[in-house]
């Protein structure tokens, strides 16, 4: 590829098969014979009575301990059987009587519930007659006061309403009153007009 892209190559190719030298692989006589022979086999199958003893003993020792272990196993699989019963029993007595503290709580929730929506009701009704009292006796506080601050104007005007009905009376009776001043009979009857 080189050399058709216009280099020039300096080294020569090598000849053959991997710059062996060889160019072709081919066979140029059959030197093989038959094959060997096979190997020797084992002897034929006898029983040997005192080398297998030994073996049967050590089985016989290994099936015995299995059936000891089996019997422990199985023994205590069924006193695992008896606790998990024990257990489940205790279990069971547990949730019986937690399942009953629970109504009992809710029990006693729900009254005491009840109980605060009375007090609450209560508090209310009892709130409002609380305000009413209390604005009851402002407005007395505020007519007491007023009483008190024109107590002495209306004393006034009750003794001055008492002198001019007794100076009435005169006059119906004959008495003549014409020189006596009557203002303060007049702003006494204007202030009791007003209140």
């Amino acid at each position: 590829i080189y050399e058709n892209m216009g280099g020039e190559v300096t080294t020569p190719a090598p000849g053959g098969i991997a710059g062996t030298g060889i160019e072709a692989l081919v066979q140029l006589s059959s030197r093989r014979g038959a094959p060997p022979p096979p190997p020797e086999t084992a002897a034929a199958y006898t029983k040997k009575s005192q080398e297998s003893g030994g073996v049967i003993a050590m089985m016989d020792l290994l099936v015995k301990d299995l059936d000891k272990e089996m019997t422990v196993a199985e023994t205590e699989e069924k006193e695992a059987q008896k606790d998990y019963e024990a257990m489940m029993a205790e279990c069971a007595e547990k949730r019986a009587l937690d399942s009953k503290s629970l109504t009992d709580k809710e029990a006693a929730k729900a009254e005491l519930q009840s109980s605060l929506e009375t007090s609450q009701g209560e508090k209310k009704s009892t709130t409002k007659e609380l305000m009413a009292t209390q604005q009851y006796l402002a407005s007395l506080h505020a007519e007491c006061d007023w009483l008190i601050q024109y107590y002495d104007v209306r004393k006034q005007a009750r003794v001055d309403e008492s002198d001019a009905l007794t100076k009435a009376k005169a006059v119906l009776a004959g008495a003549d009153f014409s020189f006596v001043q009557l203002g303060s009979v007049a702003r006494a009857r204007k202030f009791l007009q007003r209140v």
